[in-house]
């Protein structure tokens, strides 16, 4: 049987070594490499404009210049940086399935939070406004990138394709567009604005990108009569990936409205509701009751919406007692609906009830959420996808509102408190303005959207500057203990005259700090300083007194006062301190040498002091770095709840309860050189801090206690589905 041109055998390519793109996927390649290039043009010819507006609105002349500098260097470097866009975007077609982009999502949880190696803040900035336009990208054109992934994959059927991977990805572009900023000459200042450029303008102008790039590959046939993404994990998702080597067969049609995504679908909710008990608010079997259709049900809906927008905003009322409001004639008898919209309303309210249960939600938080139910509600019964579609924007608007109001807690009377403004606005429009048009929802989730990544922006420079602080002071702390341990050990076993051991304790101590701080513990230096430090004081003290002692200190004693004035050159000590410091040790080996033509000397053989001290003083390079700062903790502490404290992973949310008051924090950081655990609150500060067995002890008392930061509506599903089916087993 003859084969279609537009599939490619995987079986060759696998007898011959190599694989060569899809004749679909090259033409998609070339089409939206030439609509790429007349994008980026129309990128820079606006940057001008762009960039002069933003500079007359700039507060200071350091702003303006950022900006002047930022509209230079892309008029240089306006060629090279279009190539290296469009090169780094062909590489994910050649490449296809090999080829990652190296900005994906969670890039800024994978920074090294064990050892707090953290970028500095500008290479931090420079990833956050990345990731936020990836993050803008995927939920501006969520479906056209839906649509063109999905049949970029039944091109290739043979590769495990992720939705980053696929070439035209926001990541991919994304990706492209850090690259190219990378080597900009210019300072991070004048560089932000660039990438804030990219953020301002790109994201506006790649409608037509992402529309045209999925008519060309309908033009090649793939997949002509999709027109909504399927939902992952689907059973057309399925059925187009396998497609990919089937010629001539007819194209899976977009999901019904019954299809999920792994979870339980509406119809089965409906029938996990009617097997369990009777929570009927409509009593569709009621015999002789006014029927109110689905239409009717909507429009007495819109009016307890606007009666809503009247309500004190800490005012709850549980959307069963609204409905029983709503279900009356105006002769006050009861209406009954539809058993479908009898469905839709009881899961709502459960939802509902789930969130004004949940203890994860400051109490004003739940209020603010549950003016909402009555437009949910609108929506569920005008959609039926809400329930099984995770990136419905009504779904994804309440998890998110949840999400960010986790360490929430209520400001002073008076202060001002950005994130409740932000989110009454969004109830007061929706109670306000909202229909049946679901864009509404859309519009305030990416407003909210960009609100948060702000905030989120703002709050992770805060607190990468608290894990800095931290992380140098845990440090310094460790810096002081080992070089105190180093002195006192050297001046325990040695006769050390005064003078010398106030050179020990204060300009060699400070350099033995620098040391430690500069090239740690485990350095080469830290191990030449330790032995240096034997040395000087063997120098004042020689012991054991030998027939060549005399001999070894003439020869030892130049080099021991040339070291120690380049030591403290390297440090920038005083240098008349240095030179009275090194006169002092002058004297004192003076007093050795008028000492030793008196000493008798030992027979035995002489110990190996510097091997000593090493052993005593340095650590053991097999044993784990952080075994000296962290205890195994004590006896009183259960190795569960130890256990636990391990467990802990930064960025987790707690809930601390002291005297009566309950501070909702989260951990910042884990410094592993002194095992300390940092929380902050909501607007980075910090607010406890713990040791390793503290923390465990404090788990173990009950006063602190984990919050659930997973997203709400889920969580909502997940606990209906779970009592639905246990009263069912009943």
């Amino acid at each position: 049987m003859a084969q279609d041109n537009k599939v490619v055998s995987f079986q060759d390519r696998k007898q011959a070594g190599q694989f060569s793109l899809p004749p679909a996927l090259i033409r998609l390649r070339d089409a939206s490499g030439r609509e790429l290039k007349s994008v980026l043009n129309e990128f820079f010819d606006r940057s001008d404009d762009a960039l002069f507006e933003l500079a007359d609105r700039a507060g200071n002349e350091h702003g303006q210049l950022a900006y002047f500098d930022a509209m230079r260097e892309l008029r240089l470097r306006r060629k090279s940086i279009s190539v290296s866009i469009l090169q780094y975007v062909s590489r994910a077609f050649n490449e296809i399935g090999r080829f990652r982009p190296h900005v994906a999502q969670g890039d800024l949880e994978e920074i090294d939070q064990d050892n707090l190696s953290l970028m500095d803040h500008g290479e931090l900035e420079q990833q956050v406004a990345i990731e936020n336009l990836i993050n803008k990208l995927r939920n501006r054109y969520a479906d056209a990138i839906r649509l063109l992934t999905v049949r970029v994959n039944h091109l290739v059927p043979g590769i495990e394709l992720s939705d980053s991977q696929m070439p035209l990805s926001p990541e991919v572009i994304c990706g492209g567009v850090s690259e190219a900023c990378a080597d900009l000459d210019i300072d991070i200042r004048a560089k932000l604005v660039v990438l804030k450029l990219f953020d301002k303008l790109l994201a506006d102008i790649l409608a037509n990108f992402y529309q045209q790039a999925n008519s060309t590959l309908i033009d090649e046939g793939v997949l002509p009569d999709m027109k909504r993404p399927p939902v992952p994990g689907s059973k057309s998702t399925k059925a187009a990936k396998s497609s990919g080597d089937r010629a001539g067969q007819a194209q899976p049609a977009a999901p019904d409205a019954g299809e999920g995504e792994g979870g339980a679908t509406f119809s089965e909710l409906s029938a996990l509701l009617r097997q369990g008990n009777d929570t009927s608010v409509g009593g569709a079997d009621q015999s002789g009751v006014a029927f109110l259709d689905t239409e009717g049900l909507m429009s007495r809906l819109s009016q307890v919406q606007v009666q809503a927008v009247s309500w004190d905003s800490e005012q709850v009322v549980p959307l069963r007692e609204q409905i029983l409001l709503v279900l009356k004639t105006d002769e006050g008898k009861p209406m009954q609906v539809g058993q479908m919209d009898d469905d839709v309303i009881n899961l709502v309210s459960m939802l509902f009830d789930f969130i004004l249960e949940d203890r994860q939600l400051h109490a004003v938080m739940k209020a603010l959420i549950s003016r909402l139910q009555i437009p949910v509600l609108k929506v569920a019964l005008s959609d039926p996808n809400f329930f099984n579609r995770g990136g419905h924007p009504v779904r994804k608007l309440l998890n998110d509102m949840a999400l960010s109001a986790i360490g929430w807690t209520e400001k002073r009377p008076g202060q001002r408190d950005p994130l409740r403004e932000k989110i009454e606005y969004i109830v007061d429009r929706i109670l306000n303005e909202f229909t049946t048009n679901v864009s509404l929802f859309e519009e305030l989730l990416q407003d909210f959207s960009h609100f948060m990544d702000l905030d989120r922006r703002r709050r992770e420079l805060v607190e990468q500057r608290l894990r800095d602080a931290e992380e140098g002071r845990a440090r310094q702390e460790r810096a002081n203990e080992m070089v105190e341990a180093m002195v006192s050990r050297v001046a325990d076993h040695r006769d050390i005259p005064e003078p010398v051991m106030a050179l020990l304790e204060q300009p060699w101590t400070r350099y033995l700090q620098w040391v430690y701080l500069r090239q740690g513990e485990q350095s080469g230096a830290w191990q030449k300083a330790a032995e240096f430090t034997e040395r000087l004081a063997w120098s004042v003290d020689p012991k054991p007194v030998t027939e060549t002692t005399r001999s070894d200190l003439l020869r030892a004693i130049p080099a021991i006062v040339d070291e120690f004035r380049k030591a403290m050159q390297e440090i920038s000590w005083d240098p008349f301190a240095t030179d009275s410091a090194i006169r002092d040790l002058e004297l004192a080996h003076v007093d050795v040498f008028q000492r030793l033509v008196t000493a008798v000397p030992q027979p035995e053989a002489p110990v190996d002091n510097q091997e000593a001290f090493a052993e005593e003083v340095l650590p053991d390079p097999t044993l784990p770095e952080d075994s000296v700062a962290v205890s195994d903790g004590e006896p009183d502490v259960e190795a569960e709840w130890l256990a636990r404290a391990d467990s802990l992973r930064v960025g987790s949310w707690i809930e601390l309860n002291r005297d009566d008051n309950r501070t909702r924090c989260k951990l910042a950081a884990f410094i592993k050189a002194t095992g300390k655990y940092i929380f902050v609150n909501r607007s980075g500060a910090k607010v406890a801090e713990y040791q390793r067995e503290d923390l465990a002890r404090a788990m173990a008392a009950g006063e602190i206690g984990m919050l659930d930061d997973g997203l709400i509506f889920d969580r909502a599903l997940e606990s209906i589905i779970d009592n639905l089916r246990s009263s069912r087993k009943d």
